[in-house]
């Protein structure tokens, strides 16, 4: 469909444009750009590594190598091209060669992309805060490697590919960055087309299914898919906040409030359940949360009132991000019977929180 703009009378189609006549390249460019703001193509991503190439006997590289919150690496092939060539193919051989990867060999090559004299220190700290994690013991990489491929369009036979292998347990999602041309500026029409977005939760659904028996989840991960399975049907007729999620094998679940870099999570460990708001605005983002916080806190009193309670303020002084939190008795290894209790205690804390904190957040002038 073209791209519109708005003219007094009528609606003047903006004229289509291709990166190659705007001399735009993939590396130069495309991929400079999507490494400066990955949230273009995924909210859950971070770039850890432009260019990987660290395997023996290939000279093959990976144009971006990220980690999402699931702990999964994700392969980024870009092209500028208007059929994407055999990028599936390629990406496909990528995430094979990268699937043994280790959690430290992911912190070592985010180090190496840092280059600075504290290197090593930085990528650990911010990948285990990306993963909201405090020590590299509590997480592993799964094998199950994304792929994303970027192009300027697809060809049929990339398209029809890459439905089967999501049939068959590959997760592939294809962007489409689609440039127009209006005065002096270039503008890009960015689209997920597979999947839908309006059928990714189906989709999602299907492959878990069929991922599911294929093999056996770990003790601590079906209860963890239990537990918030539960908790999601609870909140339905409470609030919309989970209104969309599926269940999760992961010991959090989280929500938004309106504005970015600011998240409501739910976590339970054994014996505490945890809502909290947790401030952090991505890579570089220290002084900004810590700005974010500080404006929050000047507020506390009447955020406090709001709330109904007192909350626990942590700045977190050596981590990148910031956490307003009320901590609740009871965790995962609650008898399930009583559950449910746990669940609703957890709802109604994280329904004040949303409450007493959503204006604050959107009359922050940042």
């Amino acid at each position: 469909m073209p791209l519109y703009r708005v003219a007094k009378d009528k609606l003047e189609a903006v004229k289509q444009t291709s990166f190659i006549e705007e001399k735009f390249f993939e590396r130069k460019d495309l991929q400079r750009l999507l490494r400066a703001d990955i949230s273009v193509i995924g909210d859950d991503l971070m770039v850890i590594s432009e260019e990987f190439g660290e395997w023996d006997e290939s000279n093959r590289r990976i144009d971006l190598l990220c980690l999402d919150k699931q702990a999964r690496l994700v392969v980024v092939e870009i092209k500028r091209t208007d059929d994407g060539g055999h990028m599936e193919l390629q990406a496909i051989r990528y995430a094979a060669m990268v699937s043994s990867m280790t959690l430290d060999q992911a912190i070592a090559a985010y180090a190496k992309s840092l280059g600075d004299q504290d290197a090593e220190v930085t990528a650990r700290r911010e990948i285990l805060e990306f993963l909201e994690l405090d020590t590299t013991e509590e997480a592993e990489l799964t094998d199950e490697v994304r792929i994303i491929l970027v192009s300027a369009d697809f060809s049929t036979e990339i398209t029809t590919s890459v439905i089967w292998l999501n049939r068959h347990g590959i997760d592939i999602t294809c962007v489409r960055l689609k440039p127009y041309r209006m005065n002096d500026e270039l503008l890009v029409d960015v689209a997920q087309i597979i999947p839908l977005p309006e059928a990714a939760d189906y989709e999602i659904k299907v492959r878990a299914q069929a991922q599911e028996i294929k093999k056996v989840r770990s003790a601590r991960q079906e209860i963890f898919r239990r537990f918030w399975s539960q908790f999601i049907e609870r909140s339905k007729p409470k609030t919309s906040l989970y209104a969309n999620r599926s269940t999760s094998s992961d010991h959090w679940m989280s929500a938004g409030i309106g504005r970015g870099g600011f998240s409501l999570n739910a976590s339970v460990t054994e014996d505490r359940a945890r809502i909290e708001c947790y401030i952090s605005m991505g890579k570089d983002s220290d002084a900004r949360n810590k700005a974010a916080y500080g404006a929050l806190y000047e507020k506390k009193a009447e955020i406090e009132q709001a709330f109904g309670g007192p909350l626990d303020w942590q700045e977190l002084p050596t981590r990148i991000g910031c956490r307003i939190c009320v901590d609740i008795d009871g965790g995962w290894k609650t008898p399930e019977a009583d559950w449910p209790a746990l669940q609703d205690q957890m709802l109604v804390q994280m329904m004040r929180l949303e409450s007493a904190l959503k204006g604050p957040i959107q009359a922050l002038k940042m």
